[in-house]
């Protein structure tokens, strides 16, 4: 069941007549899928890759490899890439790119434990980076960023 600010944001966007589109890795299509369970998605999302491997986000969006092993996959840097790169694969008028630590096993250290999630969308041509460190259990983490994203992108198109 899509939260509240899901759907307050999905009718902003229709209402300002504007498709979005995703880059998923920790989230995995979660945030894809959040948004297709509001009526008339249809009209406002493109669609999304899940690239929860780096070998995803090189292949298919064209992240150099180089980057990916600079900063990790989980980064600031990689998701900003994503989010970039996005477009030359899914036209759209707002991209949105996630990376993240859900659970244990990834990049985390001390400055970037589990639970990071990095948000990078662009708006109107607009990039907007978002860092955020949620606590809990895998799943809560995950909504806890949908909520983040639709949080943005209101604070944005409103």
């Amino acid at each position: 069941m899509p939260s509240e600010l899901l759907k307050r944001c999905s009718h902003l966007l229709k209402e300002k007549k504007l498709t979005i589109t995703f880059a998923e890795s920790a989230t995995a299509g979660r945030l894809s899928a959040e948004f297709a369970l509001i009526p008339d998605c249809g009209e406002i999302l493109k669609g999304g890759i899940v690239c929860y491997d780096a070998c995803i986000k090189q292949d298919i969006l064209g992240v150099p490899e180089s980057l990916v092993k600079k900063y990790t996959p989980e980064s600031a840097e990689i998701t900003e890439e994503m989010a970039r790169r996005l477009g030359n694969v899914i036209k759209a008028d707002i991209y949105v790119a996630i990376t993240g630590l859900i659970m244990p096993g990834g990049s985390e250290s001390p400055d970037k434990p589990v639970g990071t999630m990095f948000i990078h969308a662009i708006v109107s041509q607009k990039p907007i980076a978002v860092k955020e460190i949620f606590k809990g259990p895998p799943e809560d983490i995950v909504l806890q960023t949908v909520d983040r994203v639709a949080l943005l992108l209101i604070d944005e198109l409103e």
